[in-house]
Formats: C-alpha cells, structure tokens, sequence
C-alpha cells in the first residue's frame, strides 16, 4: 500500500505562505479535520525542547494547528512525557516551566498544556501488542486517553536512534520513565578503563546512581543503568555504548511507537518539520548548527510513510561542509549515517513497516 505524504517547501511570496499558513495547508490537504470529532480530547505531542536546546518546533508552528483543531469540534492540550535522564524536564513542574520558558504559554500556543505522564512519570497504562522483543509497553495515561492526537516532530539526527522524527516522537516520547527504560535497556554504555581518568563527570551525570569510581575508574552498574545515555558526555571519550546491540534498541522503539498508536486508528495525524536538522536531538541542551539545508514541512496519516520521505528528502540534499557532517555530504548519500557511522536509522522505517506500524511506500504531494 502507498501512503500519502503532503508537502510544501519553505519559501514564501505572500502572507498567506507564512508559517501558519503552511501549516493550515498542510493539515487541510492531508484531511487531518476528518481525524476529529466534536468534543475530542485531541493531545498535540511535542517535543517542548530541553533546556537550552533551541530548535524545538515553534510555537508560531504549533498555534495553527490547535486553531484548526478547535475549528473541527475538537478540545487540543499541548502535550509530552518525563524524560529518563535527569534534565529540565525529569518531571513535570520542571517539566512544565522549560515549556513556558520556551514560549508554549496558553496565549501564544492557544491551548492548556499536560504532562502525559503525571507529576513524577507514574500515570501510564499497559498496552499488548506482542512484539518482537516486548509483548506488552508503557504508555502515559493522558496519551492513552485522548480521543485523537496530532503528532509534530522535529526531523534530526540521533546518536542512536540515526534519526529522530514521528516515530521517535511516538515510541520515546509518548512513553513514561519506565517506558523509555524499557527501550534502553539494549543501548546500556560501558567504559574502557584505558581512557579513563577517573575524572567522575560521568557519575554526576548519572541521574541514577548507577555510576561509582572504583580504585581511580568509573563502573556502570548494570543493575541500576537505566541506559540514558547522560555518561557519553565524558570529556575523555572514555565512555561507549554497545553498538552492536543499538537494532534491539531501534525495535524497541518502533514497539512501542505502536503502542502508542493503539486505540487510535483513523484518528491519528503527523507532521514532521524538516527544518534545523541537527546531529543530536532536541533532548540536547545545545543546538549544534543544521548539517543540511531547511527542506520544508511534511504532514501524512502514516507515521512510516512521513519519516521515509523526510529522511529521503534530507539525503537529497548537499551536506553543509561546515557543520557537523564530516562525510556523506552529497546528494543521495545518508546524512545520518555520515554523522553516525555505527547506526542505521533506516531500521526505523523497514522494522515500522514490518509490524504494522506503517508503509514505507508514499507519494509525495506538494501543495
């Protein structure tokens, strides 16, 4: 089966092809008003962006949305999950001002915003889909109860994930703490003692504990390791996941991606803004500049379809030599494989397919 995915470039000769225009276009071409019904408890998931992070999607981008959302009956909040590490947002008072620092307040962004997972990420419920690797996921409780949901993703890299876009905003970020754990439990780091200096910056980093320094070197508890990955951050280069594992921790991800789906079919719509497309994703408290030129926005009913055409779309581009992007820069060549070598983010899409999630067959439409 061959999906739809609607597209429109960036560039701009009128108001009407401003940012909020693009985004009325995109959500009417690709029939999102048919998604909702009056009364809908409709969730809008974001990604609100880490503290000091800068190129989460706008709220200029998001306001949109939620106006045409509340044209067709339905009741948007603006929504995310706990993360796993221990930053801005580890629950959801912190949560909740990193979101308003960045802009999402009710006046500009148009609608009330809910942490999915509760106050401290223990507000989930059970979800089977009997997967590969998991029979059952985690999803937070005020995702699994909306009526219908509007996925906006920003399109970027991921050190192990290759890429993060709607699939990755489905699978890790409508999942609590101990969700996200579930996923990670394949990508727990190790440390080669040759490297290390015994510096400790990766056990203050460690939101969990589960870093000690024995006789002047670092020790991951394997026990406690949630695998969020904070302790890669060492300055001496001396912390390492293990890479051959990463395509169990991919898997994962897209389980629970349809997990977070469940319940919900034919009320479900994705947009991805391919535009900022840093190395590293939004979790960063940074913003390294974009490894390719902005490509445009995309929206689709299939979370599989619009991330195939996104990453194709960027692999379609010339690489940004100053950037982070050392190799692969030309076109056709996977940017994300040039700037990681380790990880192949296409699994996200062929694994998608493979469970149901989606097709990587679409037809791109540009309006």
């Amino acid at each position: 089966m061959m999906s739809d995915v609607y597209f429109t470039p960036l560039r701009a000769e009128g108001p009407k092809e401003g940012e909020g225009g693009r985004v009325r276009g995109l959500f009417e071409a690709a029939g999102f008003e048919a998604l909702i019904r009056e009364g809908d408890l409709t969730a809008i998931k974001l990604h609100f962006g880490e503290q000091g992070n800068e190129t989460y999607v706008r709220p200029a981008f998001v306001r949109p949305v939620v106006d045409k959302v509340k044209e067709v009956g339905g009741r948007p909040f603006l929504t995310d999950t706990a993360t796993l590490y221990g930053g801005s947002r580890k629950d959801a008072v912190g949560h909740l001002l990193t979101a308003l620092a960045h802009g999402f307040d009710l006046s500009s962004a148009g609608a009330p915003l809910i942490i999915a997972d509760g106050l401290s990420g223990k507000n989930f419920v059970e979800v089977e889909i009997g997967g590969r690797h998991l029979q059952g996921v985690k999803i937070a409780g005020d995702l699994a109860a909306a009526a219908s949901m509007i996925v906006l993703s920003h399109f970027k890299g991921h050190s192990m994930a290759g890429f993060g876009g709607a699939i990755k905003n489905l699978g890790m970020g409508c999942a609590p703490p101990s969700g996200k754990a579930d996923q990670h439990w394949a990508s727990k780091p190790a440390v080669a003692e040759e490297g290390c200096t015994g510096c400790g910056r990766c056990a203050s980093l460690c939101s969990r504990s589960a870093i000690v320094l024995e006789v002047g070197k670092a020790w991951v508890d394997p026990e406690v390791c949630t695998g969020c990955g904070a302790c890669l951050a060492c300055p001496e280069g001396a912390m390492d996941l293990d890479w051959e594992r990463m395509p169990i921790f991919i898997q994962r991800l897209v389980e629970y991606a349809l997990g977070a789906v469940s319940g919900k079919v034919g009320r479900l719509g994705f947009i991805n803004f391919v535009m900022d497309v840093t190395p590293e994703c939004d979790c960063a408290p940074w913003s390294d500049p974009p490894i390719v030129p902005d490509v445009g926005i995309l929206a689709s009913k299939d979370p599989v379809a619009v991330d195939a055409a996104s990453l194709d779309l960027v692999n379609s581009q010339e690489g940004i030599a100053s950037s982070a992007l050392q190799s692969h820069l030309r076109r056709g060549e996977d940017k994300f494989r040039g700037l990681w070598p380790k990880v192949d983010g296409s699994l996200q899409i062929r694994y998608g397919e493979e469970m149901g999630l989606g097709s990587s067959r679409y037809r791109l439409i540009e309006i």
